[in-house]
């Protein structure tokens, strides 16, 4: 137990060698990489997890506050989070930004050059998605126990390019080099029913009994993301959704050579979590429950 606590306490540290040694750690042991082959994006993950440490030792410590004084909880939900990157963020947050700076200048590298390797995660069109996540960074300042939920889009907003004098958008795929920040929650993931129709009945106590049947189901995955108060330790939780598929293909159209019909379930109901609404009437897409 003592050494489990002195370990726990190395990672958690605040202390310039020990941050200094987590990123070494996680550039070696998380990233398979040293400094003669790491790159730029090594360096990202490994100064990001280092912050993770971090943040997840206050994380958990937030989580034991609010069940053990029941706190009365804010749940925000909203259909879109324009999050923006996190790094430079939770380095303020956590008073860690200059301690970053001055440990990565020893190896010859620029913060700023780091943190532009952090896909912007674009899952919000602007003003609404952005005014929710102002909203949970001013929850967890004021050290207010909230939760946020949305959904996990694979494709954000858009990726902007000129061509020719044209704007020319293409598809923001904001998680091809995974989210370093994210932590899946396989053991919560549950079944979504959609489309179907009601059968109303009568039971054997003449009450009345409506059932909804013929279903197409979804599985919902959450993925649950860290939202750090500034200048304390609180640390709230947004949860964000991916859906899949109950299952990858229809193996008897599979052996049949059909293969495109055969993950055709598959493609459509995973199209829920893959790209962001077109901008809509806003009245429906955010709300808060206390």
């Amino acid at each position: 137990m003592a050494k489990a606590a002195k370990e726990a306490s190395a990672r958690v540290d605040m202390e310039p060698k020990q941050l200094e040694q987590s990123v070494l750690e996680h550039l070696f042991y998380t990233c398979a990489k040293d400094f003669s082959n790491a790159t730029f994006h090594d360096v990202f993950n490994a100064i990001a997890l280092a912050t993770r440490d971090r943040i997840v030792h206050r994380w958990l410590a937030t989580e034991r506050t609010y069940e053990e004084t029941d706190a009365k909880r804010v749940y925000y939900l909203s259909a879109e989070f324009l999050l923006g990157r996190a790094l430079s963020s939770n380095l303020i947050n956590l008073g860690l930004y200059e301690l970053a700076q001055k440990t990565l200048s020893k190896y010859d590298l620029d913060l700023t050059r780091i943190l532009e390797e952090e896909l912007d995660p674009g899952l919000g069109n602007g003003g609404l998605g952005r005014l929710a996540a102002c909203f949970m960074d001013s929850l967890a300042t004021l050290a207010l126990p909230a939760y946020g939920y949305g959904i996990r889009y694979e494709f954000g907003i858009f990726d902007q390019h000129i061509h020719e004098g044209w704007q020319v958008e293409q598809g923001d795929d904001w998680l091809r080099r995974g989210n370093p920040w994210e932590i899946p929650r396989l053991e919560n993931r549950v079944p979504v029913n959609f489309y179907g129709r009601v059968v109303h009945t009568v039971d054997e106590h003449g009450n009345h009994v409506s059932r909804w049947v013929d279903t197409e189901q979804v599985v919902g995955i959450p993925y649950d993301m860290p939202v750090i108060g500034y200048g304390n330790n609180t640390v709230n939780t947004l949860r964000l959704w991916s859906a899949k598929a109950t299952r990858s293909f229809n193996f008897q159209v599979f052996n049949d050579g059909d293969y495109r019909r055969a993950v055709e379930d598959k493609t459509a109901s995973e199209t829920i979590s893959k790209f962001r609404p077109a901008a809509r009437a806003a009245s429906w897409r955010s709300v808060i429950l206390v």
